[in-house]
C-alpha cells in the first residue's frame, strides 16, 4: 500500500516540527552562559513559534475536502507515522543530524545550523509534497515552503549583518 496523506496531516507535522525546535532552543538558551548566544538562542525559539503560528492559522483555512482521510487507517497507523516524523525530522534544533548543541557554540555556529535546517526542511517539504493527492491539498504545501524560504533569507540577513 502506498502512504499518502492530506495536507491537514502535513500542516500538523509541521506545527509539531516547529513545537520541537522551539522547545530546543529554549533549552539551549537556558543552558547558554553566554548572554549573546542566549539571546540568539530566544530569538531562534520566537521565530518557530511564529512559523507554528503561521502553520496553524494556514491549517484553519483548509476546507473540509482537504481534511478527509486519504486512506483507510482503523489502526491511526498514519498519524503515528506522521509524530515519528516530527519528532526525527531533519535538523531543527541541531548540530548535526544527531548531535544536539552544548550550549557553547558561538551565534555564528548556531545561525549556520539553523540556516541549514531550514534549508533540510524546505527538501522535506518538496519530497513530502508528492505524498498528497492533488484534491487533498497538495498546493498548500507550497505555503509552508515559502514560509521556511522567509526563514533562510532571515537567517541569511543575521549571518551577513555579523560578518560586518
Amino acid at each position: 500500500m502506498a502512504i499518502t496523506f492530506n495536507v491537514d496531516e502535513i500542516f500538523e507535522m509541521a506545527e509539531e516540527i516547529e513545537r520541537n525546535g522551539a522547545r530546543f532552543y529554549r533549552e539551549a538558551a537556558n543552558n547558554s552562559g553566554d548572554a549573546d548566544a542566549r539571546k540568539l538562542f530566544l530569538e531562534m525559539a520566537a521565530m518557530e513559534d511564529g512559523h507554528e503560528k503561521i502553520f496553524a492559522g494556514m491549517r484553519r483555512e483548509l476546507t473540509a475536502e482537504m481534511k478527509e482521510p486519504v486512506t483507510y487507517d482503523p489502526d491511526n497507523q498514519v498519524a503515528h507515522y506522521l509524530q515519528t516524523m516530527a519528532d526525527f525530522h531533519g535538523m531543527e534544533g541541531k548540530v548535526a543530524p544527531n548531535q544536539k548543541f552544548t550550549g557553547k557554540e558561538s551565534p555564528e555556529e548556531v545561525l549556520r545550523a539553523a540556516l541549514q535546517a531550514e534549508k533540510n526542511s524546505i527538501a522535506f517539504y518538496v519530497g513530502i509534497k508528492d505524498f498528497v493527492p492533488d484534491k487533498k491539498g497538495k498546493d498548500k504545501i507550497q505555503g509552508i515552503i515559502i514560509e521556511e524560504m522567509v526563514h533562510v533569507s532571515t537567517i541569511g540577513s543575521k549571518l551577513q549583518a555579523m560578518k560586518k
